[in-house]
């Protein structure tokens, strides 16, 4: 039977080569695409979440197990399309209108990935029109928008307005190093993320 344990093992470490490898072994071998994923790829990239939030490890390490993560995704994304398997949630994500900081929204992006969900990506610099339409072509659940700047903060407040105008029912969550919980529930906004690591929770709590 395949390890999936190494599997998990080797992605934690971040060797891209070895976690591709062992994807096609477990899959040659008729383990089934969804147990790759969950049991491999997903479960590896839970301990780094819990470590990273610990603080035991730290941005480039989870860049590196998330590079891995996404080797790993490459091989399996075919055997998963053909098995049907449905992804648990798609997510919008994006750093608001006049910010271009993207390091933290690429790290939330990778941690979505990372919990099984399926991320649409708009980049820097959205205008709540950008994220309205997004969350309108791609039937998101969620829409996860990122500010670094004290200044693009109320930004959030326009996007959040514009969902709930625009009649969407995509939940909304806010996060980004000047953003609290506070704020968050003075704006309306479904949710809101310490960290990268927080941010799958949250966000699979709202598509509960």
């Amino acid at each position: 039977m395949a390890d999936l344990q190494a599997l998990a093992d080797a992605l934690i470490k971040g060797d891209r080569n070895k976690v591709s490898e062992l994807v096609e072994a477990a899959l040659s071998e008729g383990v089934g695409p969804k147990d790759v994923l969950e049991q491999g790829l997903i479960a590896g990239m839970n301990v780094i979440g819990k470590r990273f939030k610990a603080n035991e490890v730290y941005v480039p390490e989870v860049l590196i197990a998330a590079r891995a993560m996404h080797a790993g995704l490459d091989v399996l994304q075919p055997k998963l399309v053909e098995a049907g398997v449905e992804p648990v949630g798609s997510v919008v994500i994006g750093t608001v209108k006049g910010d271009l900081h993207d390091i933290g929204k690429n790290l939330v992006g990778m941690m979505f990935t990372g919990a099984g969900l399926k991320v649409v990506d708009v980049g820097t610099d959205v205008s709540p029109e950008k994220f309205v339409e997004a969350c309108k072509e791609s039937g998101a659940g969620v829409c996860a928008m990122s500010a670094l700047l004290t200044t693009t903060m109320p930004q959030m407040s326009e996007i959040v307005k514009a969902i709930k105008d625009a009649g969407v029912s995509t939940k909304t969550m806010i996060g980004g190093a000047p953003v609290t919980q506070n704020y968050a529930d003075e704006i309306g906004a479904d949710g809101y993320a310490a960290d990268a690591a927080s941010a799958a929770e949250v966000a699979l709590t709202l598509l509960g």
